[in-house]
Order: structure tokens, then C-alpha cells, then sequence
């Protein structure tokens, strides 16, 4: 049952990404404790860096393809974000698990704000590097990072708007560029977690699996609901409060344990 419940998870996570075009991450973790059944929050948080980090490289290969990747660009914001990642993830696991899950809810509900909010989609689709784009990638790339590995997640919420403003790039250039952030990141992170013996390897692959499958389907779906991608992100705004809110109710309730 357990193996069934981690492929299905990861089919919602990757559902999710590829029928709104990022955010699934957030919901890896609270899917894998109180859905799958990992106990420990450092376990999750390991886990669900592995699967998330592999699932984006399989989607930056498809936007490859499609020419949306900014490879100098990207390149920079990832390398600048892969020593934030490494400091965040040493911090995320000398932190109580429960507390850090309490701040995990926070970020949640800022990422379900931002959403709320939407992006614009203008800018210079022929945006290139330069000395003064360089220093402005490098310091976006490394908080985004920081905040990455610290939590354990993608990113790719941190990441697109960092890219935007830091470049100017169209949100189009920022979310195929920021996939090699999100991958390198995760994969920073996995590492850091698997060195600890915080890495279900098991359950990374079934949840692997389910991701991969439920992507592709919603990549699928997103074309035929494209005009109503406005919709789509209002219902995972409120998706992501309910699941911040219960991850909160979880984490609070067990701290009285903790003095």
C-alpha cells in the first residue's frame, strides 16, 4: 500500500508542475509524511529533494527542445545556487524537524500569495549575459539556494522571479532556465540529506515514477486549458493554504512535546 500511495504522490506532484508550470514541489513533502507515511520530517524533506530534482531535468530536456533555455543565464543563477543549497540543507538538518516543518507552512502560504498575485509575462526575449546582469544572477541565484536547501524544496517558485528580475528574461525563458536551478538544487540538497542517511531511496523511486507519468499528462492537459491557466493557479493557491494550515496544525500540536 505504502509503495501504491508513493507512486500516486508523486503522480499528483507531477500533475501539478506540469498543469500550472511549477509549484508541485511544495506539495512533496507534506504528501510524503502524512500521505505515504515517512515519519521523519529530514527523511521527507531528502526524499522528496531526489525526486523533485530528477523530475525537473526530464522537463529541462523538453524545454531544451523547445529552444526556452537561457543556458548562460541559467547556468550562473544554478552555480551561485548550488553553494546557498549547500549551507541551507547543513542548517535544515540541524534544525528540529517539527519547527522546521512549521516554517516549511509559512513558505507555503507565501508561495500560494505570490501565485495569487500571478506574473507578468513581459520582457527581453533576447536578454543576454553581461557584466551587469552577472552579479545580479549571482546574488538572486544564491539566496534562492539558501532558501532551497534549507527547506528542502525545488525552488522553482524562488527561482522564476529571480531569474525575471535579475535578467529581465520573459517568464517563458524563466521557467525553462529555471529547471536547471531547480534539478541542481534538489540534487544539492538530495546529496547533503543522503551523506546524513536521510534519503528513502525506495520510496524516491516510486514517487519518481508516479512524477514522471503525472507530468506528462498534465503538460498534456495544460495545452487544452491554457486559457484558463489563471483558474488553475487560483485553485492551487488554496490547495497549498489548506495543506500549510494542516502542516501547521501537525507541527504546533507536537511542540509542547519538544521542551
Amino acid at each position: 500500500m505504502q509503495d501504491l500511495l508513493a507512486i500516486l504522490s508523486g503522480g499528483l506532484v507531477g500533475f501539478s508542475l506540469g498543469l500550472i508550470g511549477g509549484g508541485g514541489s511544495v506539495l512533496a513533502v507534506p504528501l510524503l509524511l502524512y500521505v505515504v507515511g515517512v515519519h521523519d520530517p529530514h527523511v521527507a524533506i531528502g526524499t522528496s529533494a531526489l525526486a523533485v530534482a530528477l523530475n525537473a531535468f526530464a522537463s529541462l530536456a523538453q524545454h531544451a527542445r523547445a529552444g526556452t533555455v537561457k543556458w548562460p543565464c541559467a547556468g550562473t543563477f544554478a552555480a551561485a545556487g548550488i553553494v546557498g543549497a549547500i549551507i541551507g540543507s547543513t542548517a535544515g538538518k540541524m534544525m528540529n524537524g517539527e519547527r522546521l516543518l512549521a516554517l516549511f507552512a509559512l513558505i507555503m502560504v507565501a508561495v500560494g500569495v505570490s501565485m495569487l498575485r500571478g506574473r507578468s509575462a513581459a520582457g527581453d526575449p533576447f536578454v543576454r549575459m553581461s557584466a551587469k546582469i552577472a552579479p545580479r544572477l549571482i546574488a538572486a541565484g544564491l539566496g534562492a539556494g539558501l532558501l532551497s536547501g534549507f527547506f528542502g524544496i525545488g525552488g522553482g517558485f524562488l527561482i522564476v522571479p529571480g531569474l525575471i528580475v535579475s535578467s529581465g528574461m520573459p517568464i517563458l525563458n524563466a521557467v525553462g532556465s529555471s529547471l536547471l536551478s531547480v534539478g541542481t538544487f534538489g540534487i544539492t540538497t538530495a546529496a547533503n540529506y543522503a551523506i546524513s542517511g536521510l534519503v528513502d531511496w525506495k520510496i524516491a523511486l516510486l514517487f519518481i515514477t508516479g512524477g514522471v507519468i503525472g507530468g506528462t499528462v498534465g503538460m498534456r492537459l495544460a495545452v487544452r486549458l491554457a486559457r484558463r491557466r489563471g483558474a488553475l493557479v487560483r485553485v492551487f493557491a488554496v490547495v497549498l493554504f489548506v495543506v500549510a494550515g494542516y502542516m501547521l496544525y501537525r507541527s504546533i500540536g507536537a511542540m509542547p512535546r519538544l521542551r
